[in-house]
């Protein structure tokens, strides 16, 4: 998990297109009631001292949350991510973020609005493997 694969672009948008940014700003603006409690929690340094961004370009995505320095992708998905037809998009491009080598942790909205606690748990124990692979 820690180390980085040196033919992978380490650059923070990973040639995100120009256009992502514009939709990227307007989500910000537009975050759902799971995403900004989310957000409260994981804005300016509060988790173990590292930074998160929200709507994030990458790629040819917009990611929830990021931690450049981790790698870390986290996402809050709707209901919608239940379709059949999503269920294939969401595989898909986890495929193509870990081909980056970047780590994945995917929430629904319910466990963010019921259960915060648990899921920011969650995300100090994948912090906590990152920092030490050898005792996970």
């Amino acid at each position: 998990m820690g180390s980085r694969n040196p033919y992978h672009d380490n650059s923070m948008f990973k040639g995100a297109p120009t256009s992502s940014f514009e939709k990227a700003r307007w989500l910000r603006k537009n975050m759902t009631l799971a995403e900004k409690m989310l957000w409260k929690r994981l804005k300016k340094k509060q988790v173990q001292g590292y930074r998160f961004r929200r709507q994030h370009p990458i790629h040819l995505f917009i990611v929830d949350f990021y931690c450049h320095e981790l790698g870390l992708i986290i996402e809050v998905d709707g209901e919608y991510h239940n379709k059949k037809e999503q269920l294939k998009k969401d595989r898909e491009r986890t495929e193509l973020l870990k081909f980056q080598d970047l780590n994945l942790l995917r929430f629904t909205n319910r466990m963010v609005l019921n259960n915060l606690d648990k899921v920011m748990e969650e995300i100090n124990e994948f912090i906590q493997k990152y920092n030490n692979p050898l005792t996970s």
